[in-house]
């Protein structure tokens, strides 16, 4: 591992913020396939559209014989709206170690899966601007393809931060098969939510709290 670290990439859910309760997004999917005139999805088209591939939301929204499109827009718009609720109501909320990253001498961002415009409202929110750079997934079926565990975003966030040895900050296998697309470091962060979980390749460092960032700097 090289400490000499000249930006540190963050991960958001499950890493920043809390990860948002499973039952809600199930929600935000029937509200989804509600608003492109489908009732009472089948449960497995729900879960697909949780997180499809572009291959398998065409297939879901041609058995109901919606555009993929139209039910693409409906279903990041009820994540956003959800998501943004649980916000709101403090359910969803920034880790109590999230003030260990906020004056680190080096260059700071946000790359998540998430919507950019959730990421966005979680910036807005908890005045998370100190954040130099923030990507989140666009809105698109393109955008589905760019998630991680390829590096589109994280790519996008080094050039922006013009990073040359950076450190990415992850709590899932996807985080660390794109920091390693992208030639960087990842830093596992094991959270009581990913406990015992295996990881299918070794993070440069596995750590269990943000506060162990400014060691590694």
């Amino acid at each position: 591992m090289d400490a000499a670290y000249d930006a540190v990439l963050f991960d958001n859910d499950g890493v920043l913020t809390t990860p948002t309760d499973r039952e809600v997004l199930i929600d935000a999917m029937h509200d989804a396939f509600a608003a492109v005139g489908v009732v009472d999805p089948p449960s497995e088209h729900v879960r697909t559209v949780m997180g499809p591939s572009v291959d398998s939301l065409r297939e879901v929204a041609d058995t109901h014989d919606v555009d993929p499109h139209e039910l693409w827009t409906a279903r990041e718009h009820a994540a956003v709206t959800a998501q943004l609720e649980e916000i709101e109501a403090g359910r969803k909320r920034p880790y109590d170690d999230i003030d260990a990253i906020r004056d680190l001498e080096v260059a700071t961002a946000i790359v998540s899966n998430n919507q950019h415009e959730t990421i966005g409202n979680i910036v807005s929110q908890f005045e998370l601007d100190w954040f130099d750079v923030w990507y989140g997934r666009e809105p698109t079926v393109k955008g589905i393809d760019r998630k991680k565990p390829t590096p589109y975003y994280l790519e996008l966030a080094l050039e922006e931060l013009g990073a040359e040895n950076a450190l990415f900050v992850g709590d899932s296998w996807v985080d660390v098969e794109a920091a390693d697309a992208a030639g960087i470091d990842a830093a596992f962060l094991r959270r009581d939510h990913v406990e015992g979980v295996g990881l299918p390749r070794a993070p440069t460092v596995e750590i269990e709290s943000l506060e162990a960032i400014p060691e590694l700097l």
